[in-house]
């Protein structure tokens, strides 16, 4: 019975050539391995800034949101005072108005 080692002429690898693929083949894995290592690293990095950007963005637009409801309810605050000043007796009466549909409500 003829062994790996000894048939080296028809395509079969002797065992030191083996081993030495073996090396080889460690090291190329190591080699990817550390090559994922840092591509997951950049990838990581990359998506923290994206993410940080988009919280800068989203904290922007929030701010916008913000400043633009306090403009809104100031207007309509001026709106409601300038009513009130024009129209003292309408304004008194929707109040009472109000008021009581609150009382017929709270009773229930």
């Amino acid at each position: 019975m003829a062994t790996a080692a000894g048939k080296t002429g028809n395509g079969m690898k002797s065992t030191p050539d083996l081993e030495a693929d073996i090396k080889q083949l460690r090291a190329d894995i190591e080699a990817l391995a550390k090559q994922l290592a840092k591509t997951g690293e950049h990838g990581y990095g990359t998506a923290k800034r994206a993410a940080l950007r988009g919280a800068d963005e989203l904290k922007t637009q929030g701010d916008a949101a913000i400043e633009a409801l306090r403009a809104n309810a100031r207007d309509i605050e001026d709106q409601v005072l300038t009513s009130v000043r024009e129209k003292p007796v309408t304004s008194l009466a929707i109040a009472a108005g109000i008021g009581f549909l609150v009382a017929l409500l709270a009773r229930r």
